[in-house]
Parts: C-alpha cells; sequence; structure tokens
C-alpha cells in the first residue's frame, strides 16, 4: 500500500495486486489490535539478517517522524508509549487500515483484489504478470511485497520467496520469528497463563547471544512475551546447525543474589516452622512456587524452613536467578510475527531497492532478509522499504 501510494504520488500509474478479498488483512492483528506502527527509536541496528545496515538508507528517507507525519496527513493522530512504541490514538488498527484504503482510492491507484499471482516473467522492457484465473496485467515496473511466511492465514504463505527466485534471486533459509519458544519441562501445564516481570537470556553455550527485561508469559509449551519474542529471531539458525541453545531466566532480577540470599534468609530467621512452599507466598507467584522448589531439587514441599541448611538456601536461589531450560524449538509460522531470512541484500540496491539482477524489479517489506524487533519495528521497515521502492519506481 505505501509503495503504490508513493509512487502514485510521484505520476505514476499504479495498479496493486492483492490476493486476498480485501487489502490490508495482516494490519489488523498487529499490536494486538491496536497497531504499534512504528518506533520513535527505529534504526537499522534494530533490525537482524546478513547485514542489517542495508536497512539504513530507507529508514532515513522515511523515518519513524515522516511516518506519524504520514499518517497524521491522513487522519491518525499517534500516541507513544513505553520503549518508544506509537500507536493510534483510537487504539485500533482498523484505524491505519481505513486511512490507506481511503489514499489508495483518492489518490487513484487501481486495486485488484482476488488477484493470486502464478507467475511473473519479463519480457523485454515489459513485466508480465499471470494471475491464477489466468488474467495477465503487464508493467515496466514491478514491486514485489508480498510479505514472508509468518501468519499464512493472511495471505503471506511465503509464494512471494518463489516468485522471487523464479526471477533469478537468492532467498536465505527462513525461521519463524517473534514467536514463542517451546522449552524442556514437563511442569509447563501447571503454570500455563501465569505472567511475571523478569529477564531472559539466550544462550549458546558459556555466551550469551542477547538478553532482555519485560513481561514473561508462561505457556504450557514453554514462554511468550515481549523479552521471549526478541530472542526468538536468534533460535532458528542455532536449531539448524545441531545445536541446543539454553533459555536463562531470571525470575529476580531486581535484586543482586547477594541481597537475594540474604532476603531469604531473613524470611527464614523470621518465621522458621513455615513449610518451604508456603514461605516464598508474596515473594514467588503462589502457582510457581511448587515448581519452583522441585526443580531446585527439593521433594518434601512442607519441610520448615528453619531446617534449610546454607547449601539448600543457595539451591533456592540458583533457581530464582539462574534457571536454565533447553529450548527444544519454536512455535510455527500461525504463530510468528516476522520472517528471519529472506531475498538476499546483496542482490538489492539499498538506495532505491531496485534488483541488482533484474532492472525495474524492486522489492520491499519482509520479503527481504531483514526482521525487526518487536515494538512496531517491522512495520516501518514495511513502510520505509515500500516508501523508497514507490518512489523510485516512479522516478528511475
Amino acid at each position: 500500500m505505501l509503495a503504490a501510494i508513493s509512487a502514485r504520488h510521484r505520476g505514476a500509474a499504479v495498479t496493486l495486486l492483492e490476493r486476498n478479498p480485501r487489502v490490508g488483512k495482516k494490519i489488523l492483528v498487529t499490536g494486538n489490535g491496536r497497531c504499534n506502527y512504528t518506533n520513535i527509536k527505529a534504526d537499522y541496528r534494530c533490525y537482524q539478517g546478513e547485514n542489517p545496515e542495508f536497512a539504513r538508507r530507507a529508514l532515513e528517507a522515511f523515518d519513524s517522524e515522516a511516518t506519524m507525519a504520514f499518517f497524521a496527513k491522513l487522519g491518525v493522530v499517534p500516541k507513544v508509549e513505553d520503549a518508544g512504541k506509537v500507536y493510534p490514538w483510537s487504539d485500533q488498527a482498523s484505524s491505519v487500515l481505513d486511512v490507506l484504503l481511503y489514499e489508495l482510492e483518492n489518490c487513484g491507484v487501481k486495486v485488484v483484489v482476488d488477484a493470486f499471482v502464478h507467475r511473473i516473467e519479463k519480457a523485454g522492457d515489459q513485466f508480465c504478470v499471470e494471475l491464477a484465473d489466468g488474467t495477465v496485467v503487464t508493467g515496466d515496473r514491478l514491486i514485489l511485497a508480498p510479505g514472508g511466511k509468518a501468519k499464512p492465514s493472511t495471505g503471506s504463505d511465503g509464494n512471494g520467496y518463489d516468485l522471487a527466485r523464479s526471477l533469478g534471486h537468492t532467498v536465505t533459509p527462513l525461521y519463524p520469528g517473534l514467536v514463542q519458544l517451546m522449552l524442556e519441562g514437563s511442569f509447563f501445564p501447571q503454570v500455563q497463563g501465569v505472567k511475571i516481570k523478569g529477564t531472559v537470556a539466550l544462550l549458546d553455550g558459556a555466551e550469551a547471544l542477547g538478553r532482555e527485561q519485560g513481561d514473561i508469559i508462561f505457556g504450557n509449551y514453554g514462554l511468550s512475551g515481549p523479552p521471549v519474542f526478541q530472542l526468538s529471531t536468534l533460535v532458528g539458525p542455532l536449531l539448524q546447525a545441531g545445536k541446543t541453545p539454553v533459555l536463562q531466566l531470571v525470575m529476580i532480577d531486581q535484586l543482586t543474589r547477594a541481597e537475594l540470599t540474604a532476603l531469604l534468609q531473613d524470611r527464614f530467621r523470621q518465621a522458621p516452622g513455615k513449610t518451604l512452599v508456603f514461605s516464598l507466598v508474596g515473594f514467588v507467584n503462589k502457582r510457581l512456587i511448587p515448581v519452583v522448589l522441585r526443580e531446585a531439587g527439593f521433594t518434601d514441599l512442607k519441610r520448615p524452613v528453619g531446617q534449610l541448611t546454607v547449601a539448600e538456601t543457595e539451591r533456592l536461589v540458583d533457581i530464582l536467578t539462574n534457571w536454565r531450560l533447553p529450548v527444544r524449538g519454536t512455535k510455527s509460522w500461525p504463530s510468528a510475527q516476522v520472517t528471519v531470512g529472506g531475498v538476499v541484500t546483496g542482490e538489492i540496491n539499498p538506495e532505491t531497492m531496485e534488483s541488482k539482477l533484474v532492472p525495474g524489479l524492486f522489492f520491499a517489506g519482509e520479503i527481504i532478509d531483514l526482521a525487526g524487533r518487536c515494538g512496531g519495528f517491522n512495520l516501518q521497515w514495511a513502510w520505509s522499504s515500500g516508501y523508497l521502492a514507490g518512489e523510485k519506481a516512479a522516478t528511475l
């Protein structure tokens, strides 16, 4: 949509081909239905891929400030929340979609829905786009912006990568990103739905590949929540390489180890007759207490805390500050928010988004090998790359 509007604003005749019955279906599920449409902290360092710096030019051409100004002109009042996330004041993703649909019609973009692209060929200077129903659409510029593989129910089932390959482009391995992590442990169904604030780190052997803090949610499979999502984009390549990454969970991250040890010793000293399982009530989420104690190696949960040895207290401190959970996988594409991997950036000109292999072919959005952090960064990449691709397709 942004690419079409950008090109049309520069005088090009634009046809937008949409495989769904309606344009913009994916926008409606972003930001839990509120559409976190940008982040004021967005720059190329918020992205991963073989070459994150590829994103620099597009993000400079149409940054978060320009994005807010663009949508404000269309009627969306921005509201900046924690960590730089920007939402429409209405808190409705439909607001963002509605104004884009209005602008597509207002500026004269021809929109064709239920248009599944079956094949693309280039004959001379013309692109011939064949639809599944046999219709052929032609043009002298083509912008490929079909999304990735995340949330295939919205139409992005990965067919865009096949189209890119058919035009000679290389696609890296693809993995689900910003997705829940499936972890080793039979206890997860007992604590499904529990939410805590804490820190998680992804470990590859002794090396911490990333560390994130925030709301962590227990599921019957493992963990989710923004910090887990951030780290999940690193998991696919590790598993593909035959490694077993480990998620380190720090449940008590506001105290040093020494402070936590002293706090627990003081609690136990003040009420030595309390049972182990009851002694943590008011400090640790009640549903987590028996699981935490068993994971720390305690079998008799009704044992009086006055009987604990120093070494046993240290075991409890260990689990609260350094709970290590082997990663057995991620949830699959229907649960993912973004695709990790995509069309190799070395085959695309970052100044224009034009293919280096096929003149007149441009790329925008998730199909490119760039995955952003959770918090509006992937939508910002969609707007930025779409804007630049549309501009250059219309003017080069």
